[in-house]
């Protein structure tokens, strides 16, 4: 009886351990399919008001944070009216640009954007406004974003902005009632990188000036220098210039709150 009772034991064990594998590929694939993500927005707007002008999202904005994060968490993109948005400041001469533009996974990624309506933000860690003066039009206004981005900003979540991204934050609220930027230190493209481009009479406002007026402590540096300012979860970089270090600093912060 004992030996029947032992091998039935063992039976049970070789069984356990031949299953356990299974159990650990199913864990794996569990994991992989709730993994968290990055949300990249990104302008459809493509005329500079009046002046004819092209003008879209810029490139290097979306590339240089892409190439940071890519390797560590899933990137999607959300524009205000989906689909294909318009581009800016296209130059393939920048590797970093050329490997997004070849990689054929995110080209078709953000050529087929998301609509605000499609995003769950619960699926977000972060979410990053890419410039370009595409975004001084349609970001401010837009709702359904800025309530995309309290969610995620709300559920722990870190928010970014680069150059005219933060266009995206200044009406954003929170369920405080007070505004996201409201006494945080901020960085975006200043008002004389706006008149050094000629075109402060074109955008509808000031960036700068309309920050500090919803509460920000507004930090800058000099004509297109690389600036990154981070406060409470929230990023934000002066100028295409400082696209990578937002992007360091998003990833980051997410490190920070893994601990």
């Amino acid at each position: 009886m004992k030996k029947i009772i032992t091998s039935s034991l063992m039976a049970i064990a070789f069984f356990a351990l031949a299953l356990h594998p299974v159990l650990g590929n199913a864990q794996t694939k569990k994991s992989k399919k709730m993994e968290k993500k990055i949300l990249f927005v990104v302008s459809s707007h493509d005329k500079k008001g009046s002046t004819g002008e092209h003008t879209g999202y810029y490139l290097g904005e979306v590339t240089h944070a892409w190439e940071v994060l890519k390797d560590h968490y899933t990137i999607d993109f959300v524009s205000p009216k989906g689909g294909t948005p318009p581009v800016d400041g296209f130059d393939l001469n920048d590797p970093i640009n050329k490997k997004f533009w070849d990689d054929a996974v995110y080209h078709n990624k953000i050529n087929h954007s998301m609509k605000p309506s499609e995003v769950n933000p619960k699926d977000y860690v972060a979410i990053y406004y890419a410039g370009g003066h595409g975004a001084m039009w349609d970001f401010a206004d837009n709702t359904e974003i800025a309530k995309i981005t309290t969610a995620i900003y709300e559920n722990n979540g870190i928010v970014g902005a680069v150059c005219h991204g933060p266009a995206g934050l200044v009406n954003i609220k929170l369920s405080n009632g007070k505004y996201l930027v409201d006494g945080k230190k901020v960085n975006a493209f200043t008002n004389e990188e706006e008149v050094a481009v000629k075109l402060e009479k074109v955008v509808p406002f000031a960036l700068e000036t309309k920050l500090i007026e919803r509460g920000a402590k507004f930090e800058k540096s000099g004509l297109w220098q690389p600036h990154v300012t981070i406060d409470e979860r929230l990023v934000t970089g002066q100028n295409p210039q400082s696209a990578k270090g937002v992007g360091e600093a998003i990833l980051k912060e997410l490190e920070l709150l893994k601990k």
